[in-house]
């Protein structure tokens, strides 16, 4: 029972981490990011950063994996964001 809970909760993580992938379609559909909250990827990106230190530092590979994924899809979200602002004259 737990090895089948540690395989879905690491699938699970994986799929939350490339989920932000929608809103970076989003994004390039509208060819706008008005509608995206920077700081909110920010904190959040912010946040599996701290996750992905904590599981080298007890060498988890599941909390490695899942944060490696959600920290690279975190910062596309927000460089995808940073490029229509600013090619929309937006405040960044």
């Amino acid at each position: 029972m737990t090895r089948a809970l540690a395989v879905l909760a690491a699938t699970y993580g994986v799929l939350m981490g490339v989920s932000p992938v929608l809103q970076i379609r989003r994004m390039i559909v509208r060819k706008s990011s008005s509608d995206v909250s920077v700081g909110y990827f920010g904190i959040l990106t912010g946040g599996f950063v701290l996750w992905l230190l904590y599981g080298l530092a007890i060498g988890n590979t599941p909390l490695i994996v899942t944060n490696i994924v959600a920290v690279t899809v975190g910062f596309a979200t927000i460089t995808v964001a940073r490029l229509y602002r600013r090619r929309d004259g937006e405040q960044v």
